[in-house]
């Protein structure tokens, strides 16, 4: 230990006096901490000192760490953002990461014959994105806007083959059928996607001279219920053209930060003001902080937030002055192209909003980890957030398959709605069309089985459906409710092993939940229910085959005799387990004595219903 702290202090004394970043390694190589300086020598050196190496997460670092390297910059400004590099590459766990799974949400508008729009948290390069948007269902109320006005839809229908007939988007006038032969034409849907475009690229004044251009041409050639159409579609996009002056002209953007900290757990609050109102509130939670150093702490936060994919504003209030406030100016000022200023409010109206942000900081930090039950309705918003769902789900239907080898193979379904499991609307499904264990077609039997019902009854779909299982059961569920016509139905499974949830339409980027999550917590109750409810059905069928089966060996035992005992035991094993005056007030004294001799005769391995010699 002595030789390996001496290296590490020979190495330190040893580093330029220069801007750059360093990094501590463990014995294997792996990154413990990546750290930025104006001048690392004097950086580094200060990490063995006896006050520092007195601190528990100093101290820990310096211990584990058998190696130095550093990579030296032009300057400071070039260091914090090789070093926000360096941290989102190795995730060092002595370093402030943030975990927190939440990103804003895009528009992808897809690069093929017949283009789809999507909401979607991640980037590709198979289509064009716009956003990102928060809050969050603004993305998702866009996309509704489009479907209503432009018929653009966003179904997972595979458009490569024709389908006989269009499913009940088309007829609610939400889209223009490309799934069929005859229904649509290649130049009116491109020319929906041209308009989608516009409006999403927000030059609405370019679209309503488009759409001016078509209501005339329409007029012209008497198609007058066209031009009436377009006419209000114009009404429609020059109101939202003066909705976007008038935003562009009310004032700055601004995100304000705050936080409450009792190491090492940590809360932060984020609030995003945009043209002088409060439009979105982010939480991040820390639980591993050792030492809480705001200046570190907040420096390393704005860089990753902002690294991330979420906009950065023109203005951004932190609760203490950084030291390395005029280095992230810049940093930030060239990622948003316009200037960027990073202030501590003292006084006035801006000092309230960050003292709100503070109050509502503890709050978090109290619901968080002083395990204060949030409400349903509170848990059920954060559900909608962290899925991505289109809006707030009421209620959530859960499906759970169970077998043996493919043997008894039955279906469960739970329901979850305001708050509580819902026990009447639970319901039970005996797999009929399926051959052997295979759990995706079963899976796609019980769900197409229970919104044929639905649909036909004319109930609402509910607002979200819970699979457990992976990806497969997941695509499995969803060929079921397209067979049906049911397209946009929030679908999501969550995986048995790694808890991870698959939301359909963004299986790639699968959603990773704290373990003390209350989101996390409510899906692992509701999955846990579907399973239990499941077993429970697996078994008494089982059990009622192979009570069947042993019963009815016995001479003068029939099925209504099997049933009464079903009913009264529930197995073959409570059956041999109850007393004589039990059987017979279930079944009669004659039926009983029958019952009993045959058991007896099984239990000494004669033949059933033979005496013994």
């Amino acid at each position: 230990m002595a030789d390996r702290l001496d290296h590490l202090r020979e190495t330190a004394s040893n580093l330029p006096a220069l801007p750059g970043v360093y990094l501590y390694k463990d014995s294997v190589g792996e990154v413990l901490y990546v750290g930025k300086a104006k001048s690392l020598r004097n950086r580094v050196r200060s990490y063995f000192s006896e006050e520092r190496l007195a601190e528990s997460k100093t101290g820990s670092l310096v211990r584990e760490a058998w190696d130095l390297h550093y990579i030296l910059t032009d300057n400071e400004k070039e260091a914090l953002a090789l070093e926000n590099n360096l941290i989102k590459q190795y995730q060092p766990r002595f370093n402030v990461l943030l975990r927190d799974d939440k990103t804003y949400p895009y528009i992808q508008l897809t690069n093929e014959k017949w283009p789809r729009v999507y909401v979607t948290r991640r980037l590709k390069k198979d289509g064009s994105f716009y956003g990102p948007y928060f809050p969050g269902n603004l993305a998702h109320r866009l996309v509704k806007f489009i479907h209503r006005t432009f018929k653009i839809p966003s179904c997972r229908i595979d458009f490569s083959r024709k389908h006989s007939h269009p499913c009940i988007e088309y007829h609610i006038h939400r889209c223009h059928g490309p799934c069929v032969d005859g229904l649509t034409t290649i130049e009116t849907y491109q020319s929906a996607v041209k308009d989608t475009r516009l409006f999403l690229e927000g030059r609405l004044k370019d679209l309503a001279g488009e759409l001016t251009d078509r209501m005339n041409a329409a007029s012209a050639s008497l198609e007058f219920e066209r031009a009436a159409a377009l006419r209000d579609l114009i009404g429609t996009v020059t109101e939202l053209e003066q909705k976007q002056k008038m935003a562009a002209a009310s004032g700055d953007d601004t995100d304000i930060y705050s936080f409450h900290a009792e190491p090492p757990l940590v809360a932060v609050n984020l609030f995003h003001l945009r043209n002088g109102r409060i439009v979105d509130r982010r939480e991040f939670f820390w639980e591993d902080l050792g030492e809480f150093n705001e200046q570190e702490f907040f420096s390393s936060l704005l860089m990753q937030v902002y690294s991330t994919g979420q906009p950065v504003p023109s203005i951004i209030h932190v609760p203490i002055e950084l030291d390395d406030g005029e280095v992230l100016e810049e940093l930030l000022s060239e990622k948003r192209g316009r200037r960027v200023e990073i202030h501590t409010p003292q006084r006035g109206q801006k000092k309230a909003m960050l003292a709100l942000a503070a109050s509502n900081a503890r709050s978090s930090f109290e619901q968080r980890f002083r395990v204060l039950k949030p409400s349903s309705k509170a848990i059920a918003e954060a559900l909608e957030e962290a899925l991505g769902l289109p809006g707030t789900p009421r209620s959530i239907e859960c499906f759970d398959i169970s077998h043996i080898q493919g043997t008894d193979k039955v279906a469960s379904m739970v329901v979850w709605q305001d708050g509580r499991m819902k026990k009447s609307e639970y319901r039970k499904f005996i797999i009929r069309t399926v051959e052997g264990s295979d759990d995706f077609a079963s899976m796609r039997e019980a769900v197409t089985r229970r919104y044929r019902r639905l649909l036909e009854e004319g109930k609402p779909m509910p607002g979200l459906v819970l699979i457990d299982g992976g990806i497969g059961q997941l695509h499995a569920a969803a060929d079921a409710l397209e067979s049906l016509g049911v397209l946009n139905q929030p679908l999501a499974a969550i995986a048995k092993r790694e808890e991870l949830l698959y939301v359909l339409g963004q299986e790639d980027e699968p959603i990773w939940l704290e373990r003390n999550s209350p989101v996390l917590h409510l899906v692992q109750m509701i999955r846990d229910e579907a399973h239990r409810f499941a077993v429970t059905f697996h078994r008494s069928r089982r059990d009622a085959r192979t009570l069947t089966s042993e019963l009815t060996r016995i001479p003068g035992v029939g099925e209504k005799t099997v049933a009464r005992l079903l009913k009264a035991f529930g197995s073959l094993e409570g059956v041999r387990q109850a007393e004589r005056t039990a059987l017979e007030k279930a079944i009669g004294k004659a039926a009983a004595a029958k019952v009993l001799a045959g058991l007896a005769s099984a239990a000494e391995g004669q033949p059933v219903g033979k005496p013994g010699m």
